[in-house]
């Protein structure tokens, strides 16, 4: 009879309890509905505000800097960071501390930039959600940009005697 019990009538009841719907927060889920509404088909980058490395050049070349917010950690940043003027240096964890979100600003552009773009795509995403319009995020990370960003697009090709990139 134990036996019984164990091999039927327990599975059943766990199967029972696993099925009962899934308890979530409808009004974040319905403020998640209204972020993510524009977002499909060929345009779903431009509506999740991604910004390509190119572009992200061509407007810091233009002067149209926008603030970049590098999220990397700590380790990271000590070895490589941004030195582009009015950067900010905030760890993914320290984001969203009430101190750390009154330093982006609302007047101009905000551009997160992580390794990768994953990081980078759940805060500013998150950003968003909140309230930050302006916020940006660089498509491909350092990575993307520095398999972008060479002397020739640095100086153009002239400089560099031509379009190949080192």
């Amino acid at each position: 009879m134990k036996r019984f019990l164990r091999m039927t009538l327990l599975p059943l009841l766990l199967m029972g309890a696993s099925s009962s719907a899934w308890p979530y927060d409808a009004d974040m889920a319905a403020s998640y509905e209204r972020l993510f509404s524009g977002v499909s088909g060929a345009e779903a980058g431009k509506a999740l505000h991604f910004i390509s490395p190119q572009a992200f050049v061509e407007k810091l070349k233009k002067g149209e800097g926008p603030v970049a917010v590098d999220i990397r950690t700590p380790a990271e940043t000590d070895l490589l960071s941004l030195s582009l003027a009015g950067s900010l240096t905030i760890p993914t964890d320290q984001v969203f501390a009430p101190e750390n979100l009154a330093r982006l600003p609302t007047d101009k552009p905000v551009v997160i930039v992580c390794k990768s773009g994953a990081r980078a795509a759940a805060v500013g995403t998150a950003l968003r959600h909140i309230g930050f319009d302006n916020v940006y995020i660089l498509k491909g990370g350092f990575q993307a940009l520095a398999a972008y960003y060479g002397p020739g697009e640095a100086y153009g090709s002239a400089a560099t005697g031509g379009d190949s990139k080192e």
